[in-house]
């Protein structure tokens, strides 16, 4: 069975917010189907605080979760990946390295809540909104009949999905 879970990474370019909140969403709504995983082309040394404190205060275990390379899933000993999804446009316009097994790829751009700036509530919605945006994406993807589609086909409904106008008209951040 453990064959038949497809692995998902998530790059941004710090790999302290966008990529790990949708690494953990991507576990939690995969329901054993899906395997998430995270990294930064230019990573921080260490998850953003309310990256961690959002995803504890939504029930899911923090221990696991910190900032990567995206040159640990490059090499021969990774873990092969059949999906990788951008989230930042800067991670989406850089050179990423050759993935081995030529996995499907995807940009689903989503502003940086450690960007945000304001008082900690806004901050803290900043990253609720993130999360809210990354839920309802992986939530449609996971839910996608994989064997009944091709490569080319799932990768525009990947894209398609990337282009959800979920942003909140009335946050600013």
């Amino acid at each position: 069975m453990a064959d038949d879970i497809k692995n998902v990474l998530f790059l941004c370019t710090g790999n302290s917010a966008r990529s790990i909140i949708g690494e953990a969403l991507m576990d939690r709504e995969g329901m054993g189907r899906f395997k998430g995983y995270s990294a930064g082309s230019q990573p921080k040394s260490e998850p953003h605080s309310m990256t961690l404190e959002i995803l504890s205060q939504l029930n899911h275990d923090t221990t696991q979760y910190r900032s990567k390379s995206w040159d640990e899933f490059a090499g021969p000993d990774a873990p092969k990946m059949d999906f990788v999804i951008t989230v930042c446009d800067s991670a989406a316009n850089e050179t990423c390295p050759i993935w081995p097994g030529q996995p499907i790829s995807a940009h689903w751009g989503v502003p940086d809540p450690a960007a945000a700036t304001g008082s900690p509530a806004e901050i803290g919605l900043a990253f609720r909104d993130t999360y809210r945006m990354l839920r309802n994406r992986i939530s449609v993807f996971v839910n996608l009949p994989p064997e009944q589609l091709d490569a080319l086909a799932i990768e525009g409904k990947l894209d398609e999905i990337g282009q959800h106008d979920d942003h909140p008209e009335t946050t600013q951040t």
